[in-house]
């Protein structure tokens, strides 16, 4: 997969960059929230090359990638003017959203960025658990008191990481919202709470323990907004700094201690009281409900909402049923997808079939999902049925999760360690087995062996130029730096293609070849070219430089205008961008490295336009005597 041009396809079928307010991704999906979701076109979105499925659910536009998610979400951010920050306002169509679709969008959009934190705590947790179980370990030692504190520590201030992320997604000051929270948290203000009879000016304050917790804090944090946006309007410009944070903390965190709090642990204590109810008395039905339509509510997002009882269960009880579902839900559909690998004729379907299946079992399920289940129908059917079996066997025998885990996957197993992980396991492999013969039973019409796989079908458009070597020129003047060496891991880890750096000492971009202008972005800070020998090269003028909007850059070309060798593309400030607290490092990558067989580029030393800066190979020369030209070239 072309990172770069899925990225560029992608965020034009959902209607452009002014059409995003807010783009994030998860595992396998990029998450997209829309000014107008009309204007995305999901039909060629769902044919476009690295994509696989689409989406719309909780407020958000998916565009389901799969496993080269998070490649190509970097290579979005990055020739683009998009942020991670949301974006205030919103259209009509928006504020028209129903409140469950808010609810979905909100909750999402808080635990998504934290989840990483947890589960690898959580994985931690369970590794301990794994390690004390057989003895490798005493619990006596100091090596595990500190891997407990590794463990523990982001459920333990598990407040503070949800205020922060509550205050991104409201767009709140993020660091006055960790300070309520700390406040919470303090030491002195637990052992207060802890000895009973506590009063604030007179007003009672309940006993009420905040680590760990979730629901207190997500709505503690959410009146917090109003509160800071009411001292943001009626404080003087002069005073803003020291009066919003003042009256916030002041305002909000006695009425956390006095009502929010108290009433956001009653919630959080009667979800997780109901949730064990229901495993205790209707075992059978939760887990044939929960279990056989875990998949359908991962579909439409709807399961981000178990995500605060799945971390309140365990947080309050140590424990939690929910997680299993979500297992043996992923197990089954790894089960349907291995049932098409078995029946299916089609050989280029029957190896889709085989690696999605096997990515369903690392826990990443929405490649087997869309990919192979979904579009057959029938093995879909199939994996629910296998997830609802193996969810009647967990929940008879009561199998726990006793961490929250970064994968629903094999990888994740050990989140089951405890009295009831022999069951969890024969829970997975039921799952799995009954999805697998349900799908040969029930069947499936075949992919045609002529229809194939995307992959496979001849490309529309495509540019069948032959590639040529080439020696590519400096396109600016100044200080040489290796790739690796840039400050943007895009970039330096050759995300985008290999390439070279350059720290210009002259503001000036010019062509490096005769060719064409494929891109200019509109921030004016970025040029896409391509050669008349089909190089595709990108200048990517400083690190950040998109958020300063096309200031301190001036243009003198635009896409699709013919370019030749030495011509002034861009000119830019060099003293200006610095001033403004930017790099202005330039990578220039070849983002069609994949087609060449080498990339050589010149890191040391200055370099001046029109000296050779890369030169690109497609293939080696059995004599090696081009090669070694090339070298020359370089040195």
């Amino acid at each position: 997969m072309n990172h770069k041009q899925t990225a560029k396809e992608v965020l034009e079928l959902v209607g452009g960059e002014k059409n995003v307010k807010h783009v994030t991704h998860c595992m396998t999906r990029l998450r997209f929230n829309l000014y107008d979701e009309s204007k995305a076109d999901k039909e060629k979105l769902q044919s476009t090359d690295g994509v696989m499925g689409v989406n719309q659910s909780g407020g958000q536009y998916h565009v389901i990638i799969g496993n080269d998610v998070s490649n190509v979400y970097q290579a979005m951010v990055a020739d683009s003017g998009l942020s991670t920050e949301v974006k205030s306002g919103g259209t009509e169509e928006e504020t028209k959203q129903n409140v469950l679709s808010k609810l979905f969008d909100f909750i999402s959009g808080v635990f998504t960025p934290i989840l990483p934190a947890i589960a690898g705590a959580g994985m931690i947790k369970g590794i301990l658990a794994l390690m004390l179980t057989f003895q490798w370990i005493s619990d006596k030692s100091s090596t595990y008191t500190i891997l407990t504190a590794i463990g523990d520590g982001a459920f333990y201030f598990l407040p503070i990481l949800l205020a922060v992320s509550v205050a991104r997604k409201l767009g709140t000051n993020q660091y006055i919202a960790a300070a309520i929270a700390a406040a919470a948290l303090h030491p002195q203000l637990t052992a207060l709470l802890g000895a009973g009879n506590t009063e604030f000016l007179g007003l009672p304050v309940v006993a009420v323990v905040y680590s760990s917790s979730v629901i207190p804090i997500l709505l503690t944090i959410w009146l917090g907004s109003y509160v800071e946006r009411f001292a943001e309007k009626y404080s003087p410009k002069s005073l803003k700094i020291i009066l919003v944070p003042t009256v916030t903390l002041l305002v909000v965190v006695p009425i956390m201690l006095i009502a929010v709090g108290p009433i956001g642990a009653i919630i959080g204590n009667g979800l997780s009281g109901g949730i064990d109810l229901l495993f205790k008395h209707a075992g059978i039905l939760a887990g044939l409900l929960i279990g056989g339509f875990m998949s359908p509510l991962i579909i439409t997002g709807m399961h981000y909402a178990l995500v605060p009882i799945m971390i309140n269960n365990i947080t309050l009880n140590g424990f939690d049923y929910i997680i299993p579902m979500m297992f043996v839900a992923n197990m089954a559909q790894a089960g349907a997808a291995f049932g098409v690998f078995l029946k299916s004729r089609n050989k280029t379907f029957k190896s889709l079939a085989m690696s999605t299946s096997i990515t369903a079992l690392m826990g990443i399920t929405e490649p087997a999902m869309y990919g192979v289940n979904m579009r057959l129908k029938k093995p879909f059917i199939a994996a629910l049925i296998g997830a609802a079996t193996g969810g009647v066997f967990m929940s008879i025998f009561k199998v726990k999760s006793y961490v929250v885990s970064g994968s629903a996957g094999i990888p994740g197993i050990p989140t089951f360690i405890g009295p009831t992980f022999v069951y969890s396991i024969i829970g997975l492999i039921i799952g799995f087995v009954v999805a697998t013969i349900m799908t040969l039973v029930l069947g499936f019409k075949d992919v045609p062996v002529k229809d194939d796989t995307k992959a496979d079908k001849p490309e529309e458009n495509k540019d069948t130029t032959a590639l040529q070597n080439e020696v590519v020129q400096s396109p600016l003047e100044g200080q040489l730096k290796p790739l690796n060496q840039v400050n943007d891991a895009t970039f330096s880890n050759e995300i985008m293609g290999k390439g070279a750096a350059i720290v210009p000492t002259v503001g000036r971009v010019v062509a490096p070849f005769n060719g064409k202008v494929e891109t200019i972005f509109q921030t004016k800070h970025a040029i896409g070219l391509k050669s008349d020998q089909g190089t595709e090269l990108l200048i990517h003028v400083g690190i950040d430089t998109v958020k300063l909007g096309g200031k301190h850059f001036t243009t003198h070309v635009q896409s699709g205008d013919i370019v030749q060798a030495g011509d002034v593309l861009v000119e830019f400030d060099i003293n200006g961008i610095q001033q403004d607290g930017y790099d202005v490092t330039t990578p220039i990558i070849v983002t069609n490295t994949n087609d060449f067989a080498r990339v050589d580029a010149k890191t040391d030393g200055t370099i001046t336009v029109k000296e050779t800066l890369l030169t690109v190979s497609v293939e080696e020369n059995e004599e090696g005597i081009q090669h070694d030209q090339i070298r020359k070239n370089i040195s």
